[in-house]
């Protein structure tokens, strides 16, 4: 039995929450698009393995990264039985990507028109999003996709983007003032109508809420 490691890698552009995928150029599958990903060395741990087949592959290292699920079908992978421990990453939309490696071809997908996958990549990527989407409740997940300062707007836009739905902007600014994770800061962003408050998220402050049990559901 073998171990690999898939990292399903999100970013959000233009208000879409996007999924990065590969294109292979060994067999199996070969020419299919995948996540990155590949087999875990003898001297590596599991996420020395998957950050470095995030670098060899896709040019990407500076990541969010957190183990999600180990998936072991018998016949997921044509090659024999080999078994993939599943990570989340995320990084922001300016990356610059660098296709290397095992692959010939890295792009951003939006997560709701994906093309067919290699193996069972489209099983873990729906449990990827399912996850991510539930973490945004108890974890600082959405802010790992914001620049350190930002506006309300592109704060929506992250949380829009990942549970795939719309929010309701006055009750959505309501819900942030009450939970005082944000500190307004002195700054504004020009552009538009109006210039814009930036803030800063307070990490201090979600820690806290975390600990007495406060979800932050939308």
């Amino acid at each position: 039995m073998q171990v690999t490691v898939d990292i399903a890698i999100f970013t959000i552009q233009e208000g879409v929450l996007k999924v990065l995928l590969v294109k292979r150029r060994i067999s199996p599958f070969i020419g299919q698009v995948a996540i990155p990903g590949g087999f875990v060395r003898e001297e590596e741990n599991l996420d020395q393995a998957a950050l470095r087949e995030l670098q060899e592959e896709t040019g990407v290292s500076e990541v969010y990264l957190e183990q999600l699920y180990s998936f072991g079908s018998p016949d997921r992978d044509p090659r024999g039985r080999i078994i993939t421990v599943a990570y989340f990453a995320l990084i922001s939309a300016d990356g610059r990507l660098k296709a290397g490696g095992d692959v010939s071809e890295a792009h951003w997908y939006p997560v709701d028109k994906l093309p067919s996958l290699a193996f069972d990549h489209s099983a873990i990527l729906d449990y990827a999003v399912e996850r991510l989407r539930n973490k945004l409740e108890y974890t600082t997940v959405g802010f790992q996709l914001l620049p350190e300062k930002f506006t309300l707007t592109e704060l929506q836009e992250v949380y829009e983007a990942i549970l795939g739905k719309k929010l309701d902007k006055r009750n959505f600014r309501r819900k942030m003032s009450i939970l005082k994770i944000l500190k307004p800061l002195p700054e504004y962003r020009r552009g538009g109508q109006r210039p814009a408050q930036l803030y800063r998220f307070v990490a201090s402050r979600f820690e806290k809420l975390k600990d007495k049990g406060i979800l932050f559901p939308f």
